[in-house]
């Protein structure tokens, strides 16, 4: 999930600029106390606005800093997040951590990637994977009964503290979350695109909550018993799709981490689509790579086209992520991945292309082998839809 966010110069409230000061102050900490005494300060206003539904004062703090401190506006950004999928709660007289968890699902497909609920039976077993391969001995578990697309995830911070203290409410009396799907959002269909299971985990406070957590476990080993045993459970989920289980973590840095995978995902899923559609191999086809810029390089736009002609048959996104920029070397990353994949003709374009849509239906436009920006369109005797990848 990116955190670049627009400069605002208004005026803000005065709960934001202390946000300002208390990000600033711990920032700019020596030393572990000192930080320990800003944090708590930071912590206890990010809770009380987030309780108060105050999204515009959050937003406000972190897009000023954005302009005039960095180290500050990332010290905030980063307790923002931990408030907005964390907490303490207590039940029955004891204390108990909260954390809202998300796991990251890859999926490509010819037809419509599922999104929506989750029979019940099949929730069952995808809450018992979870609690044997990856949550800690001691969690209790609850998982929304709803599979979502990156559209219908929580818009705000305040939506995503909201969800995480339901579904802990949840997991703590071992129960189950009600969402109320009229107003999910409708979602956009791509060829390649990310599905999530989100959740709560409650552990006892300061236990462990990940099985990597404790003595005898680690990272791989849970990933690996994860897609063993839980993958077989999403395959009716995903009917028709090809499909890619990431790991459970907290909820912002499992975005990340899906936005992460995605990007080459994305690139062999293309190439892998191009062959099936068109029954022609890998070393049959063109890859061009420009990168579009609207005030900085946004992201870079991957064009697949026959090698024998300079026509587009189709697209991929590949957005900028976190701290990357124009030094960044994208570029080659793309053209590794692109040869790994089978492509072997690739045009990379040193120029910079304006960051354009198409005025009459919006689709992004690729470059093509003359340095153009075009349509992507798969031939006209296909049946298969031509689609951007996500």
């Amino acid at each position: 999930m990116k955190r670049n966010r627009l400069s605002s110069r208004k005026r803000i409230s005065a709960d934001a600029t202390e946000l300002g000061r208390l990000a600033t102050g711990l920032a700019d900490s020596g030393g572990k106390l000192e930080e320990v005494f800003w944090e708590k300060q930071l912590v206890e206003l990010i809770e009380k606005l987030l309780q108060d539904g105050a999204e515009d004062d959050l937003n406000a703090s972190l897009d000023r800093l954005f302009d005039s401190n960095a180290s500050a506006h990332d010290a905030l950004a980063d307790t923002v997040e931990a408030c907005a999928e964390s907490c303490v709660m207590t039940h029955q007289g004891r204390d108990y951590d909260i954390l809202l968890f998300n796991v990251p699902i890859l999926a490509w497909s010819r037809f419509s990637i599922p999104n929506g609920t989750i029979p019940k039976s099949t929730l069952e077993m995808l809450k018992t994977h979870l609690g044997a391969h990856v949550f800690s001995a001691n969690a209790q578990l609850a998982v929304a009964d709803y599979l979502y697309s990156p559209d219908q995830l929580p818009r705000t911070f305040v939506d995503t503290w909201q969800l995480m203290r339901d579904l802990g409410g949840a997991a703590l009396c071992n129960s189950a979350l009600k969402l109320d799907l009229e107003t999910m959002p409708e979602t956009n269909q791509f060829l390649s695109d990310t599905r999530y299971l989100l959740g709560a985990v409650v552990v006892p406070r300061g236990q462990a909550l990940f099985r990597w957590n404790e003595a005898d476990g680690t990272r791989e080993g849970a990933l690996k018993e994860w897609i063993k045993q839980g993958g077989p459970c999403l395959e009716p989920l995903l009917t028709g799709c090809a499909f890619q289980t990431l790991l459970a973590d907290s909820y912002h840095s499992a975005c990340r981490m899906g936005d992460m995978a995605s990007r080459p995902y994305s690139l062999r899923a293309s190439v892998a689509f191009l062959q099936t559609t068109l029954g022609k191999p890998a070393e049959s086809f063109r890859a061009v790579i420009g990168g579009f810029h609207d005030k900085r390089l946004e992201e870079y736009r991957i064009a697949f086209g026959p090698r024998d002609s300079d026509a587009i048959f189709h697209g991929v996104i590949w957005p900028l992520l976190g701290s990357e920029d124009e030094t960044t070397e994208v570029a080659g990353e793309v053209e590794a991945l692109l040869r790994e994949s089978g492509i072997k003709e690739i045009i990379i374009h040193e120029q910079q292309f304006p960051f354009e849509f198409c005025d009459d239906c919006g689709a992004p436009l690729y470059p093509n082998a003359e340095g153009d920006t075009v349509h992507a369109e798969l031939p006209e005797q296909q049946n298969a839809p031509s689609q951007t990848l996500h």
